[in-house]
């Protein structure tokens, strides 16, 4: 007989924690689910053993067995690949994992599991299927990971460049209420929902971003190919040319005296601002102040409390508990001085108040009438659906809002344009109107 010590989720979703003996590791969970619990880990003198997301007695299957045939598949499916994909070393020609790619990988997966498929099975089909290589090599190493004994979500969490934080997260609450299909799932309506409102917003912020290299482009070339003709002309005639000419010439030598340097200047900057925005103390005095920004940091917070909404109605319509949604909805926010505020409101729902007054101290992200809003749904049980229909009503308010700023940004460009251009012209050509005088 062997020792086990185990974690399972009990059906009033809180963890319990115990010791029991047993013969192998197959039959240690069964006295675990014997005593209607549903394993989360199970480890045997110290070292973890399998364990997983507790599915429907029609998709159970033994620890033993499973890890077994398992692995034969995945020798089988390694045989099938040319040389075999072994550990996650990829090569430039290899591509990279899209969030496309993720988003079918997600989406693939749950579809197998809810057919009940077993997770380590299903890990071998997505990976056999897997048309890039670097998918592939990705999905196998996860395969490789789950039936070595890890979790799904610790397989993920060591690629943190394919699976995001929250990502992940969602994994990990997905196994430990044994609905890992219906989590998945969510993900990836989570995932294309995302890449549709980021394609909006890139969509809107193309042509400004256009008009703003074209300006700087011919602003270069006036200064640089065009001012120093008429600098030749004024200087045959050695009279003194008005201030605004003076300042012209002046930014015209010194960017084709300076020019590389300037630009080599401007790389060293950019990487050193780069540098300190990734840095804890930089990112959260930058992300304060695009909040305080008078267009842009409302957006910002609608944008986040649009997210954090979405996930939060998304994880509490597939069941995982209040306070695991919150502590995994806040990640999706994205911005830190945000996220500790929802933090503080997370330790108002722990010690036992309601969703709707514990969210009253984030004000940035949460209006009046929001909060009376989840307050009420919270009250007649409807919480995870308001919380997805307010993230739909403001996704269409922040499309709105942002052709609004796009639609000033435009000619707010068009005249910066005209400006500096029609400046560096009446610089150029106030001389010339003195011209017949110096003559004279």
């Amino acid at each position: 007989m062997a020792s086990f010590h185990y974690r399972a989720m009990q059906p009033n979703g809180s963890v319990a924690e115990g010791q029991l003996d047993a013969g192998n590791r197959a039959e240690a969970l069964r006295l675990i689910e014997a005593k209607g619990l549903r394993p989360i880990r199970l480890n045997e003198n110290g070292v973890a053993a399998a364990s997983g997301p507790s599915r429907p007695a029609a998709r159970r299957e033994s620890a033993a067995p499973a890890k077994t045939a398992a692995k034969a598949v995945a020798k089988d499916s390694a045989k099938e690949t040319p040389g075999g994909v072994g550990p996650l070393k990829l090569g430039l020609g290899q591509g990279k994992i899209t969030p496309r790619i993720l988003e079918n990988f997600t989406r693939l997966l749950a579809s197998l599991l809810a057919a009940g498929v077993p997770l380590s099975r299903a890990l071998v089909i997505l990976q056999r299927e897997a048309a890039n290589p670097a998918a592939r090599a990705q999905w196998k190493e996860i395969h490789d990971l789950v039936v070595d004994g890890l979790a799904l979500a610790d397989a993920m969490g060591r690629s943190p460049s394919t699976f995001p934080k929250v990502y992940v997260a969602m994994v990990e609450a997905g196994e430990a209420g044994g609905f890992l299909d219906l989590v998945l799932g969510q993900i990836a309506d989570f995932q294309a929902r995302e890449k549709e409102m980021r394609a909006k917003a890139t969509a809107a912020l193309m042509y400004p971003v256009i008009l703003a290299v074209l300006a700087i482009g011919v602003l270069v070339f006036l200064l640089v190919f065009f001012i120093p003709r008429f600098q030749l002309i004024f200087a045959s005639f050695g009279a003194e040319l008005p201030l605004i000419t003076r300042i012209i010439i002046g930014v015209s030598e010194v960017l084709r005296g300076y020019g590389l340097l300037i630009l080599g200047a401007f790389v060293v900057a950019a990487f050193l601002l780069r540098t300190w925005l990734t840095s804890a103390a930089g990112r959260r005095v930058w992300e304060g102040q695009i909040l305080r920004a008078p267009a842009v940091g409302p957006l910002i917070a609608q944008f986040a409390m649009s997210r954090f909404c979405r996930m939060l109605g998304t994880l509490l319509g597939a069941g995982v508990p209040l306070v695991n949604s919150l502590n995994v909805a806040r990640r999706s926010i994205g911005n830190q001085i945000l996220v500790d505020a929802v933090s503080n409101s997370i330790e108002r729902v722990k010690e036992g108040k309601a969703l709707g007054p514990s969210l009253g101290g984030c004000r940035a992200l949460f209006s009046g009438s929001t909060l009376e809003m989840i307050s009420v749904a919270e009250e007649s049980g409807k919480l995870d659906r308001e919380l997805v229909r307010l993230a739909n009503t403001t996704e269409g308010e922040l499309d709105q809002q942002l052709k609004i700023v796009v639609a000033l940004a435009e000619p707010i460009m068009l005249f910066l344009i005209a400006g500096f251009i029609g400046v560096i012209f009446i610089g150029m050509l106030l001389p010339i109107f003195s011209l017949q005088d110096h003559i004279k």
